[in-house]
């Protein structure tokens, strides 16, 4: 939002106008102000001069809440006084600007921020006021209610991509740390938090306090200017960001707040989980709003009022863990803690090592232990949140509410096997293949990408009665003894024996870093297959098929250039073969553009296969391919799979199926991963380690480079990037051969504001180990 200076109004004219317009005479003053200007008359009555910006909706909003209050609670808000013409709201026009004008009772006594100590118990008097000025408007309404304003909780996701005006790398990984929690523990519940008028603005500069026997005690609130209609837990968050400035104590002071305002408006349990991620996220706004306005206003000292106390709060707050500062809520609210049972992370460790195999690895320098997950969040042992940017398996978000309780509502009924009818079955296998062009349409359900392409193996084979494959360089798909020879990313890979016989790998069609370069090298690209046919076929040997990733994400989710796919499908089957897209990774709206990878490419495949985000992290997969096929492999041979297609699986499979129509998330794939990607490029442009950006959707991958003449990867710089931005909740990982690409595939809830948010990360990360 653009905003006009402050007006500039001499004392002389203040006097003029307060005289001339509302009868107000006196001995005048100007009060500290920071986006309008006010004037002090004889302590009794203050002009209030708005900004140029100022509509006079808004404040005849604001009026109608201050006369709402002083109704109900009299002394808690100003008094509106109306003109000589009988108007609260006057006009004032001003060096070729036009500004409304009004005057509002003055409330006596000291002000919060000028008391010499503020005891824990008047904070608790703050929230218990500001929740009886809360109750006063229970029922208010007004035309003008649901304005915009950049202090609104509700839509801070702005700041995001405001972190240029922070002073530097440091502060900027605080609010990205702050920004990360707060849209786990707050945005995606915005829909269910109460709503409400509120306050909006409890600053020590903004009450008005009295002395009492045991401290000061709050007579009033005044500068209604940030009124609004918006989640009603804003209201005490907004004041425990205040208190915790420059407190000892931080967790202390704002539980009184809690405590205080809890006693008089009981906070519901979502509100409760909410106040410490919206009390610094109130914070985090603040300091940004201050590095606008200082561009704006260089002279205005209130404008900088707040910062410095603000980022010493931030330092403070973000060491506490969530969890401790939920406890501490609830205890403030009277009510019981929650219990927890996870045992230590060494311990969980130490079992792991003792009785699990080490060949299994653990992300980062230092491994999370998570404990729950919601949507595009993770959540470790202290209730921090993480954004999820690479879970590519709970596709529609981390335990949706639609999959859970299908699954939850199915398994409590029958679980059983494909030898005895049920709905649920063929309901998912007619759902499944109306996603897919024709003529693919016999579905096989299995329990993992691995099985999947198992039996994509099996198919190929019996329909052709060949035996060999040709597989792409640095692919992957699977983990079982025949997909590890399929897999050169395994097989020429650490521990890996390389290719047997059976195998032929053609060269990954990279037109980054490939033998062949370029967005037109795709008929290159796919001359290798018809040479690796030819080569085959010399050795008397011919190809069963073709397996392939549409977009190669092992080898650092390579997209093919254009014609690659499409032609090298054709070579196969000209050569009897069977064409097999490998859509585990990508498949279900991924690419954003398509259901599936392989369209994208305009290329046909004869099998396809799918796993990973089809059961959203219950073990489901899948097989579809033609009549043609499912006909040769009905041989006398039964095929069954012990869980595959259980009742359950497949309730979990149709619940994925709802949500991604229903929630429009391969659309929400395609618009967000076109915002990243554009972001993403506009990085490369200032940070040379950024060799190529590419892929589609949400399947993104970052090249990062020593050189980008001899494009050398740069595998350790990637790696301390994605440990830098780990630290402020953004959970990233690399791939390809030399582990120098980021690869993005995250849920599909990912949307705008934590795109923005991941590209201020990175970018931030980049440029401290450039400096470095």
């Amino acid at each position: 939002m653009v905003r006009a200076k402050a007006p500039q109004l001499t004392v002389e004219d203040a006097g003029r106008c307060a005289r001339e317009l509302f009868g107000v005479k006196g001995s005048v003053r100007p009060l500290p102000s920071y986006i309008d200007q006010n004037f002090l008359f004889d302590d009794a009555w203050i002009l209030k001069i708005a900004n140029a910006y100022d509509d006079e909706g808004t404040l005849d909003l604001q009026n109608r809440v201050m006369e709402r209050v002083s109704a109900a609670r009299p002394g808690l808000a100003p008094e509106v006084r109306c003109s000589l013409a009988g108007r609260a709201i006057e006009r004032l026009d001003l060096d070729g600007a036009s500004h409304f004008v009004r005057v509002v009772s003055y409330l006596p006594g000291r002000l919060l921020a000028d008391a010499p100590e503020v005891s824990a118990g008047t904070w608790e008097d703050v929230g218990a006021q500001l929740a009886r000025l809360d109750l006063a408007l229970d029922g208010f309404d007004h035309p003008s209610k649901a304005r915009y304003l950049r202090w609104d909780l509700a839509r801070a996701g702005w700041i995001a991509s405001r972190a240029d005006v922070l002073p530097g790398a440091a502060q900027r990984r605080l609010v990205e740390r702050v920004e990360v929690q707060f849209f786990a523990d707050v945005g995606r519940h915005l829909d269910r938090l109460p709503r409400a008028m509120i306050y909006n603005d409890a600053n020590p500069h903004n009450i008005v306090v009295e002395e009492g026997p045991d401290g000061s005690r709050v007579k009033g609130f005044f500068d209604f200017g940030d009124v609004m209609w918006t989640a009603r837990v804003f209201e005490p968050a907004v004041a425990m960001a205040y208190a915790a400035l420059d407190a000892e104590e931080p967790l202390a002071v704002m539980s009184r707040v809690v405590a205080g305002y809890h006693r008089v408006l009981p906070l519901e349990e979502l509100e409760i989980r909410a106040l410490f991620a919206a009390a610094c996220m109130r914070l985090a706004v603040s300091v940004v709003v201050s590095g606008l306005d200082a561009r704006l206003e260089p002279d205005n000292e209130y404008i900088r009022i707040s910062e410095t106390p603000a980022w010493r709060a931030l330092e403070r707050l973000v060491e506490i863990p969530p969890a401790a500062a939920g406890a501490a809520f609830r205890s403030a609210c009277g009510l019981a803690a929650r219990a927890t049972s996870a045992p230590a992370a060494a311990e969980i460790r130490r079992l792991r090592e003792r009785h699990v195999g080490p060949s299994l690895s653990l992300a980062y320098r230092e491994p999370l232990t998570l404990v729950r997950g919601r949507g595009q969040y993770l959540f470790d042992t202290d209730g921090r949140a993480f954004l999820d940017c690479v879970n590519n398996v709970c596709h529609v978000g981390h335990c949706h509410p639609h999959v859970v309780a299908a699954a939850q509502r199915q398994i409590a009924e029958l679980n059983t096997n494909t030898r005895y009818l049920h709905e649920n079955l063929g309901r998912l296998a007619e759902r499944l293949a109306a996603l897919f062009p024709d003529p693919l349409e016999v579905c096989y359900f299995v329990n993992s990408g691995s099985e999947a392409n198992e039996l994509a193996l099996r198919l190929a084979r019996t329909a052709t009665g060949r035996h060999h494959f040709l597989a792409i360089e640095h692919g992957y798909h699977g983990h079982t003894s025949s997909l590890i020879d399929l897999s050169s990313y395994k097989h020429d890979g650490p521990g890996g024996r390389g290719a047997p016989g059976w195998v032929h790998v053609v060269p990954c069609p990279d037109p980054y870093r490939g033998i062949y370069r370029g967005p037109q090298s795709g008929e290159d690209y796919a001359r290798t297959v018809a040479d690796a046919i030819a080569r085959a076929r010399a050795g008397g040997d011919e190809i069963a098929g073709m397996i392939a990733e549409p977009i190669v994400g092992c080898g650092g989710q390579v997209e093919p250039p254009a014609g690659y796919l499409r032609s090298a499908f054709e070579m196969v089957r000209a050569a009897g073969g069977l064409a097999i897209a490998d859509e585990v990774q990508i498949g279900f709206g991924r690419v954003g553009s398509h259901w599936w990878g392989f369209e994208s490419q305009a290329a046909m495949p004869d099998i396809v296969t799918m796993g990973k985000p089809f059961g959203n992290g219950h073990p489901l997969a899948a097989v579809i391919t033609t009549r043609e096929v499912a006909a040769a492999f009905d041989n006398g041979m039964e095929y069954f799979a012990t869980f595959g297609g259980n009742p359950v699986s497949c309730a979990v499979g149709l619940a994925v199926l709802d949500v991604l129509e229903r929630e429009n998330l391969r659309e929400n794939a395609a618009t967000a991963g076109a915002f990243l990607l554009d972001g993403l490029r506009e990085l490369a442009e200032r940070h040379p380690a950024i060799g190529d950006v590419r892929g589609r959707g949400f399947y993104l991958g970052v090249e990062l480079v020593k050189d980008r003449e001899t494009r050398e990867p740069d595998g350790e710089r990637l790696a301390e990037a994605i440990e830098a931005v780990r630290a402020t909740g953004i959970l990233l990982s690399s791939d390809g051969p030399d582990h120098s690409v980021l690869k993005f595939k995250p849920p599909m809830v990912f949307d705008r504001t934590d795109a923005e948010m991941l590209l201020s990360a990175f970018d931030r990360a980049l440029g401290e180990l450039r400096r470095g």
